[in-house]
């Protein structure tokens, strides 16, 4: 497929080098090096191509940058029920957290009563990026007008003996104090997540921009 051809003629070692630090958990020699504006901008230009769907067929793929970019696709895809149907089929290949974060349709935000229906699927999952996705959904669309305490329930009960599940959740939380400080709060001052999660969700509020220096300083001491 002509696809490849133009995956390999943007590849860069360099890059390939430094992603390979970032996202540790792959093979570095499936990374070719191709830079997320560069996929993004492939991705625009081919998704309407007839080997588009011969491409998001062909799984799994052999590279990182290849996932990427099927992710990408599914990304910006207009079509709800063929979206949902590209995603299943491709989580079970999502195998670091690059790809499963990079990994967000814009469409979701129109069909919020099916998509929490799936959510709840997801996370309740046996595997780390399915969960990871769930979480990084719940956290994406279910935060703001759509916010209900039980979905802080959902991530709290979530235990999980992997790095980038932990990490997820300590995200979700951090932005839930961001963005609904009163609510979430108690889950933080109870301690209803487990140690290192309760510590990083600390830490990555305190790191963020949204929470005021009071309330930072008063997360310090919860530790």
């Amino acid at each position: 497929m002509k696809i490849y051809k133009e995956l390999q003629a943007l590849k860069e070692k360099e890059y390939a080098d430094f992603q390979a630090k970032l996202v540790p958990t792959i093979e570095p020699s499936t990374i070719l090096g191709i830079r997320v504006p560069k996929l993004r901008a492939l991705a625009k230009s081919y998704i309407r191509d007839q080997e588009c769907q011969v491409f998001l067929d062909s799984l799994p793929h052999n590279y990182y940058d290849e996932n990427m970019l099927h992710a990408i696709l599914i990304s910006e895809m207009k079509d709800y029920d063929k979206c949902i149907n590209r995603l299943e089929a491709f989580l079970p290949y999502v195998d670091n957290w690059a790809v499963c974060d990079i990994m967000s349709p814009k469409l979701f935000k129109r069909y919020r009563g099916d998509l929490m229906t799936r959510i709840k699927v997801w996370i309740a999952s046996e595997e780390t990026y399915t969960i990871r996705f769930g979480l990084g959904m719940l956290m994406a669309h279910f935060l703001d007008e759509d916010f209900r305490p039980e979905y802080l329930d959902m991530a709290s009960s979530i235990r999980s003996d992997e790095y980038y599940v932990n990490m997820m959740i300590a995200w979700f939380f951090a932005t839930a104090l961001a963005k609904q400080w009163e609510v979430s709060l108690p889950y933080i001052e109870d301690k209803r997540l487990d140690d290192w999660t309760h510590k990083k969700a600390i830490q990555k509020a305190r790191e963020s921009l949204r929470i005021s220096k009071e309330k930072k300083e008063y997360l310090k001491g919860l530790k």
